[in-house]
């Protein structure tokens, strides 16, 4: 095991990896569901529809990229080849989906169907290699922590970089004669450049360090069967899966709040290429720098109560506060901005935990059975991330159409009181559902000490 302390160079490539992949993540969990009802023409209900069946079937791809990954040999490792063999592929898939060709209603959904599957399914050839990384770069549980860190840090500057240049970027490409279509499909192409760069930047600047104790290849069995007896990897399923439907409908349903419900001017004067920011991205920023806030404090306050208590009292804030938003008025933006940022950072900080305690998981399962499947217990986190995602997405979908929701028109009360909830009241009872889950997590820090002391040790005499 090579022990060369992690370099700034390789923290950052590390990062990289996650801002490409959070651009399109944001791209996707904040407005494929409205383009494709406002701009593509799409229902609201066979958009949910669609989106949970090729978002479960993305979850169950997942574990089958992890167990390739896992026996994948090659001079570069286990897990970095697929971030050069990807990204190209992501790039170009990611253009497709957001380009509207002239078709019927069923060809349009067809389309959308085909493309935004095979996009998710490169998205998990990619992403599930990539966080995998984590479990091989280092094998101190704090440095994963601080690598994860940056990792959350990176994603999120992503997300704002997307934020950002969507309203301006779609305006400019639309041009004078309004052609929104054109307008998304031209800007996907930025972000699918930018992407594919910061891929191959976190190939060459990244290191695998960590082999497992037993070279010998795992049966599919054994790995499997480790995996459904890793009680630690449950829970930690189940609080993935509830954070995400948290998370993927108050992303999904911000878009149409401050459409249709909130009471602000449409645009501010912060503009760039000679555009002004709508209200919806200024919220949607202020979330994502919020996200950065609450990983900057993550770190510290994980190394003085831990990472189980850490993600306890971020999701029982994360509750309190979601419930209070139900309140508000159409017109109380200044709280609604409030409540973002406060939400938002109690949110951001649970994510780098999660990361570092599936690492942490994989050495779980490495010291009780001596076998490692780094890749097959990552992409349970991917899984988990997109189920939860799969849920969100539905749900948003569903619900809007049968709240009545019918684009670009005023809305009636029943669908405003639906959008309503879809920031409030059902992302509570997701961070609720993940509190419970993380209550029973049995992987304390002093357990951990003990399980890394017996790993190195047995590194070490090999």
């Amino acid at each position: 095991m090579d022990k060369t302390k992690i370099t700034l160079k390789e923290k950052i490539g590390y990062g990289l990896g996650d801002a490409a992949s959070s651009i399109f993540w944001k791209l996707f969990g904040m407005y494929l569901l409205f383009f494709y009802t406002d701009v593509f023409g799409i229902e609201a209900g066979i958009v949910g529809t669609m989106f949970l069946l090729t978002r479960v079937w993305d979850s169950l791809f997942d574990p089958i990229v992890g167990l390739i990954s896992d026996r994948t040999e090659t001079k570069w490792g286990k897990f970095r080849p697929y971030l050069l063999w990807m990204a190209v592929p992501f790039g170009v898939i990611g253009v497709l989906t957001f380009t509207t060709p002239d078709l019927g209603t069923t060809g349009k959904i067809i389309y959308a169907f085909v493309t935004y599957s095979l996009m998710m399914m490169i998205y998990s050839l990619i992403n599930v290699p990539y966080a995998s990384l984590l479990g091989v770069i280092s094998s101190n549980p704090k440095e994963r922590t601080e690598l994860s860190s940056y990792r959350m840090i990176f994603a999120f500057l992503g997300s704002i970089l997307a934020l950002v240049l969507i309203d301006p970027l779609v305006n400019f490409f639309s041009g004078a004669e309004e052609n929104v279509k054109l307008g998304w499909s031209m800007t996907t192409v930025v972000f699918a450049i930018i992407a594919v760069v910061f891929f191959l930047c976190t190939f060459w600047w990244t290191k695998e360090r960590i082999r497992p104790i037993k070279e010998s290849q795992n049966s599919l069995k054994e790995d499997i069967m480790d995996l459904l007896k890793n009680r630690p990897w449950w829970i930690l399923l189940g609080a993935g899966v509830s954070a995400l439907i948290f998370n993927s409908i108050r992303d999904g349903a911000a878009v149409y709040y401050f459409k249709y419900y909130a009471i602000a001017p449409e645009s501010f004067n912060l503009g760039i290429f000679g555009s002004a920011l709508s209200l919806t991205t200024i919220y949607l920023v202020l979330g994502q720098i919020s996200n950065i806030l609450g990983i900057l404090l993550v770190t510290p306050i994980s190394n003085k109560i831990g990472k189980r208590q850490t993600y306890l009292f971020a999701m029982i804030f994360a509750t309190v506060f979601s419930i209070v938003f139900y309140f508000l008025g159409k017109d109380n933006i200044a709280m609604m901005l409030i409540l973002q940022i406060v939400i938002s950072a109690c949110a951001g900080s649970i994510f780098p935990l999660l990361w570092s305690m599936y690492a942490d998981i994989a050495d779980y399962s490495e010291w009780r059975t001596g076998r490692r499947a780094t890749g097959l217990i990552f992409s349970s986190s991917s899984m988990s991330q997109k189920f939860g995602w799969s849920i969100g997405g539905a749900l948003t979908g569903w619900l809007l159409a049968i709240w009545g929701y019918q684009a670009n028109i005023i809305q009636t009360e029943e669908a405003l009181h639906g959008i309503r909830l879809m920031l409030s009241l059902l992302p509570a009872a997701g961070t609720l559902l993940s509190v419970l889950f993380i209550y029973f997590y049995p992987l304390t820090e002093l357990k951990l000490k003990e399980i890394t002391s017996d790993l190195d040790t047995k590194r070490e005499r090999k």
